[in-house]
């Protein structure tokens, strides 16, 4: 089994990460990672199989004015909720991105859109590497990941498919998986979510006739193009990727040591 989609209806990208192979050959533990988007629009029948994951704490990646105005988390049981905002006020991607799920009015984002928002995406991608809450926010995350006491981790952002997707990059580089494997997993969100975006861009068309679909699918889509910006500034800063997790984010041999101990089968 490797990286189990959940079959979530109302978080149709959530997927573990176990199975994949890491270092030394060893495989990521089943049900011990889990990725997904915000959840508050899981449905009742969801619930039972959240449940079963037996999450033990959940990772919230948005910052508070994200979570304020989306629909709250639906948790099975009450497992610790630890927030570590990733969020930059100076890219309204961020903001963008929560607007378009929401079905909130995108008039004031003519700017971006006329910029484009594919580029925008690669920026957040860069930024990630060397904004400041963004180092913070994925660093501590990794050393939750490698307290066993946080296993199994439910973490997410909105979507749950660019925050939630480069930490899952560094969780899963940081085990030791393969450059192609991990690229493979990022890249699965499009099929995953391909009804979805489908939904969402007629609910917009129909709410603005005169939609420009091109500005808004590079916001609802993950893109190769995406993923390389951000592996190029890791090698532009720090020349490799573990480099970028000892000094970029500050890891040292003890946590990573840990994280493959707890992780890895």
């Amino acid at each position: 089994m490797t990286g189990q989609s959940w079959g979530l209806v109302g978080a149709p990208n959530a997927r573990e990460l176990g199975g994949l192979v890491g270092a030394d050959g060893r495989r990521v533990r089943v049900g011990q990672l889990i990725r997904t988007p915000a959840l508050g629009r899981l449905t009742d029948d969801d619930l039972p199989v959240l449940a079963k994951l037996g999450p033990a704490c959940v990772l919230d990646l948005r910052a508070p004015a994200e979570i304020e105005v989306a629909p709250a988390d639906r948790l099975a049981g009450e497992p610790p909720v630890v927030c570590l905002p990733v969020h930059d006020p100076e890219h309204p991607v961020f903001t963008y991105v929560s607007a378009v799920l929401l079905g909130h009015d995108l008039d004031s984002y003519a700017e971006l859109a006329r910029q484009g928002t594919a580029g925008a995406m690669a920026a957040i991608y860069r930024w990630f590497v060397t904004g400041k809450s963004a180092r913070v926010g994925f660093a501590e995350a990794v050393r939750l990941a490698a307290q066993p006491e946080n296993l199994p981790l439910v973490y997410h952002c909105s979507a749950g498919k660019d925050r939630t997707g480069w930490l899952t990059v560094i969780l899963l580089t940081a085990l030791g998986v393969d450059e192609a494997t991990v690229r493979a997993e990022y890249l699965r969100n499009n099929e995953l979510t391909e009804s979805l975006r489908v939904v969402i861009v007629e609910a917009m068309r129909r709410r603005q006739p005169e939609l420009d679909v091109d500005a808004v699918l590079p916001v609802l889509e993950v893109r190769a193009e995406y993923l390389d910006a951000g592996y190029d500034e890791v090698r532009r800063v720090h020349g490799s990727f573990d480099a970028y997790l000892r000094d970029g984010l500050g890891l040292t041999d003890e946590t990573l040591s840990a994280l493959r101990a707890h992780l890895l089968e």
